[in-house]
């Protein structure tokens, strides 16, 4: 201890007064000195002298305060240095000093080669995670079908990591990570992460919506599709949450599912959950004992609301049916596309369509049985290539080849005017209600503007029933003469498709519905008081600030209006609302219930379309860890 104070106690020695000089420091490195009892004290022979060393009055507990003689050159600071104790204790601090370096050095030494370490698997693992992401979001399988050092072809993944490795030689660790228990636990890591942000999001947008769906997968195990619909930061968001295993397919054990993956993941779906979005099995959509009814006994604010694009499926369906002839035009147009899928037969239509079209040659579509809206573009392809189909069934009648060429003049009996306009009509029907169909799979679609486009269909649909439109359908058809038949088809077609969508999509009375166009900019009833008010009461709003705030909304709209500023749907309004939300609190909080209801299941769809190619690829990985 060296405290340097600006005036050191003075104490009479002989006939002056001295005192410690500050300056002794520099000369002496090993002095201490104590200001209680105004004495200095050797720091090495205090700590650092052999054991039972003789005691000096550098050593003592009153110390050494003999100022008069401190500076003698034999005696005082440089007499005690002479000693033979001194110099010993001296030595010994002065090997402590060193070892103190030493031992710093190696530590620093480690350390920095720690933190080096540290960084560069950092880096590397960082690489083998980007690697695995690009495979997985690319679709590529990651493992090879042989992976020793020997192959001229290790797999995706492996061969990405040498491929880094060349170019940063970072990117090459002794420890490899590319074991497939890493690589799943990598994808495991990446999943929970992307999870962790949904479930974040949900969190601060509060009000959301759970869409669900189920499917078998390839082991024929029930897999139950969980998707949260909700606003955030400007947009509408439909985040895919995981896939459950569905071991029991009855009401009460998907209910259980659901509501176990929204408490596992902390969501407050008892005053949050505002809306529930599933197709119409009855096991779902049941008013009594269905999936819906029960979690809105939990949840009384969640509305549900039949998947859109399964109802527009439906109409189409039903329509069908309900025309014989429609029914056997689909049916003749499956056997078209069976048929000229044969080997043969498809030589011959490929090498037919070279022949005549400079385009490239097109494919018959098959018809799907669950999106009916997609048999558009099996009409079109029919149509726009139906010289080529005659030619081609025609050659092959006259090979006289058996049963292909008796099949051939089967299907050119039936590819009559009877055909043709049917082909016509369906093409021009399915075209419109295919339009509508993709718009209704889009997952920032609010229920708005579903009903908008239905409504909008659903006129186009009355205008084709007017004689002009129909003349203008049939104007460049060779017979005219059977223009009384085809509206015994066409008009039947067109009234069945409208009665199926006013029953389906008839909820013009629903209070939510009308609720929900009350807050579209360009519905006639927009902020309309009494609308709106009756909206509030279901989701427990409070009703005089609310009325506060749309009249005061209404004045803001009007003067953004005036400058140009339109708003044009119910999206765009919360986003222009978010601005001003603790002024409209309750009108915000409406508009991001009613975007949060859900419009379809598409995007449950979607995740099973990628679970297929999961599985598909996983069991080809079985398949060639067999062959191994």
């Amino acid at each position: 201890i060296q405290p340097h104070l600006k005036i050191f106690p003075r104490t009479v020695h002989g006939e002056k007064r001295r005192a410690f000089s500050k300056t002794w420091y520099s000369q002496h490195k090993w002095l201490e000195y104590s200001q209680s009892r105004d004495s200095v004290y050797c720091f090495a022979c205090r700590y650092f002298s052999i054991p039972n060393a003789s005691e000096t009055p550098f050593t003592s507990h009153e110390g050494y305060s003999n100022w008069k003689k401190a500076m003698y050159k034999d005696g005082g600071f440089k007499g005690h240095e002479k000693s033979e104790g001194h110099t010993n204790a001296m030595y010994a601090w002065s090997e402590h000093q060193k070892n103190i370096l030493t031992d710093s050095s190696v530590r620093d030494a480690l350390d920095k080669a720690y933190k080096k370490k540290v960084e560069e698997n950092r880096i590397y693992i960082k690489t083998v995670a980007e690697v695995v992401l690009l495979t997985a979001m690319q679709n590529l399988s990651q493992r090879g079908h042989l992976e020793t050092d020997t192959s001229q072809n290790k797999g995706n993944f492996l061969e990405l990591m040498e491929l880094l490795s060349k170019h940063n030689p970072q990117a090459a660790g002794n420890a490899k990570y590319t074991s497939n228990t890493i690589q799943n636990e990598v994808i495991e890591c990446l999943s929970e992460m992307v999870r962790e942000d949904i479930i974040r999001e949900v969190k601060e947008s509060e009000y959301f919506s759970v869409i669900a769906d189920e499917t078998k997968d390839l082991k024929k195990t029930e897999q139950l599709s969980l998707v949260l619909r909700y606003y955030y930061n400007g947009a509408v968001q439909e985040s895919f949450l995981e896939f459950q295993r569905a071991s029991q397919l009855d009401a009460a054990g998907l209910t259980q599912n659901i509501i176990q993956c929204l408490e596992r993941y902390g969501l407050e779906y008892r005053s949050n959950l505002v809306g529930q979005g599933y197709d119409g099995a009855s096991v779902m959509a049941g008013k009594c004992r269905g999936v819906a009814a029960r979690i809105k006994t939990e949840a009384k604010h969640a509305f549900y609301v039949h998947c859109n694009a399964h109802c527009l499926n439906l109409v189409i369906v039903d329509a069908v049916k309900s025309v014989p002839e429609a029914h056997c035009f689909f049916s003749l147009l499956q056997k078209l596309y069976v048929y000229m899928s044969g080997s043969y037969v498809h030589q011959k239509w490929i090498t037919v369509q070279k022949d005549m079209y400079p385009e490239a040659p097109r494919e018959l579509q098959r018809l799907s049985d669950t999106r009916w809206a997609c048999r558009y573009s099996a009409c079109k392809t029919v149509m726009d290539r139906l010289p080529a189909i005659l030619r081609v069934l025609h050659e092959i009648d006259l090979e006289n080849s058996g049963d292909r060429s008796v099949e051939a003049r089967g299907l050119l009996a039936q590819i009559d005017l009877t055909f043709i306009g049917n082909l016509s009509t369906f093409r021009k029907i399915l075209g419109e209600i295919k339009l509508l169909s993709d718009v209704l799979q889009s997952p920032s679609l609010d229920l708005a503007k579903a009903v908008d486009l239905i409504h909008a269909l659903q006129d186009t649909l009355d205008q084709y029933r007017s004689e002009s439109c129909f003349d203008e359908l049939w104007q460049d058809r060779e017979s005219l003469r059977l223009k009384g038949y085809f509206r015994e088809v066409f008009y039947p077609i067109l009234d069945h498709v409208h009665a199926e969508m006013e029953k389906r999509f008839n909820k013009t009375n629903c209070d939510i519905m009308r609720g929900i166009q009350a807050l579209n900019p360009k519905s006639k009833s927009f902020l309309s008081e009494e609308i709106v008010v009756s909206l509030a009461g279901l989701y427990d709003c409070d009703i005089e600030d609310l009325k506060h705030e749309l009249y005061q909304a209404r004045k803001v709209v009007q003067r953004r209006a005036g400058c140009g500023n339109e708003l044009s749907s119910i999206l765009g309004f919360t986003t222009f609302l978010e601005s001003y939300k603790e002024v409209f609190h309750q009108l915000f909080r409406l508009c991001r219930i009613a975007l949060a209801l859900p419009v379809s299941s598409a995007t449950c769809e979607r995740s099973f379309s990628k679970q297929r190619c999961l599985h598909r690829l996983h069991m080809l990985h079985m398949l060639q860890s067999k062959d191994k």
